[in-house]
C-alpha cells in the first residue's frame, strides 16, 4: 500500500522499522550483557551510571542492591524485553563504546537510508523516538555502513526525555520540542500502541509491517501499513 501526505516533520522509531529487532536481540542484546558487570563495577561513580543504578534499586525496592544484584536484575529484564529506562540508559553507553570502538555497526533496512536522505534533501525534519537511550540512537546513528547518519537527523527522543512511547502525552511532548503542528508531524512504527498514542497526540501514524519482525502477523490495527519506506511519498511546504 502506498501512502501520501504533506508533512514537515518525520519521527521515527528504529527496531522493526528502520531496523531490524534481531539485530538488536542477537547482536546489542549478547554484547551489553557481557559488559554490564564491569561497567558496574568499575564504573558505578560516573554520574550517568550512578544514577540509572540509583533507578534499578528504586524500581526494584531495594536501596541496598549491590552490583551482582544489579546486574542479575538487568540481565532479567534483557530476557523480558522490558523498556526499562535505566536498562536503556545503561545499554547506550555500552553500546556508544562499542560503536566507537568498532566493535558494532548499526543494521537499517536497504530502503530507509535513500528514502531519509531525499526527504532530509525535500527539508523535511527527521527525528528519532526509540525506548533505546539517546546515547545507543546517536552511536547507532552515527556507526552505519554508511558512515555518521547524524547530520540527517534534527531531534532524538527517548523514554527519559519524552515519556512511555504508548502514552499520548509523550508525543505531546515531543511536539513542544519539534515546534512543528502535530498535525504535519507523521510517526513511523511497527507497534500499534505506538502509532495509537501519536494519533491521540494529533500525529499522522503509518506502521511499517516487515515480514519477519514481531509484530508482523499482529498488524497495525487501522493504521495505513506499508512495507517498506519506498511505499511513503511525502511533500512539505516549502516543496509545494
Amino acid at each position: 500500500m502506498s501512502v501520501q501526505y504533506d508533512v514537515d516533520a518525520v519521527v521515527l522509531d528504529i527496531e522493526g522499522t528502520t531496523s531490524a529487532t534481531g539485530f538488536v536481540v542477537d547482536v546489542l542484546y549478547p554484547y551489553s550483557r557481557k559488559r554490564f558487570g564491569a561497567l558496574l563495577t568499575e564504573r558505578a561513580d560516573e554520574p550517568e551510571v550512578a544514577r540509572a543504578i540509583g533507578q534499578v534499586r528504586d524500581l526494584i525496592g531495594e536501596p541496598d542492591a549491590d552490583a551482582a544484584r544489579i546486574e542479575q536484575v538487568l540481565n532479567g529484564w534483557l530476557d523480558e524485553d522490558r523498556k526499562a529506562t535505566p536498562l536503556k540508559t545503561l545499554q547506550g553507553i555500552v553500546w556508544a563504546e562499542g560503536f566507537a570502538r568498532g566493535d558494532l555497526v548499526s543494521h537499517f533496512y536497504d530502503d530507509v537510508l535513500p528514502v531519509l536522505r531525499t526527504w532530509h534533501t525535500a527539508g523535511i525534519g527527521l527525528s528519532v523516538y526509540s525506548s533505546g537511550s539517546v546515547a545507543a540512537q546517536r552511536a547507532w546513528f552515527a556507526s552505519s555502513p554508511e558512515g555518521d547518519l547524524l547530520p540527517l537527523v534534527d531531534g532524538l527522543y527517548d523514554t527519559e526525555n519524552a515519556g512511555p512511547k504508548q502514552e499520548a502525552e509523550s508525543y505531546r511532548r515531543i511536539t513542544a520540542a519539534l515546534g512543528v503542528p502535530a498535525g504535519r508531524t507523521l510517526f513511523l512504527s511497527d507497534r500499534p500502541g505506538e502509532l495509537d498514542a501519536a494519533r491521540a497526540a494529533g500525529w499522522r501514524a503509518v506502521g511499517v509491517r516487515r515480514p519477519g519482525e514481531p509484530y508482523y502477523e499482529q498488524g497495525v490495527g487501522d493504521h495505513p501499513a506499508v512495507a517498506t519506506f519506498d511505499e511513503i511519498t511525502l511533500s512539505t511546504r516549502s516543496t509545494q
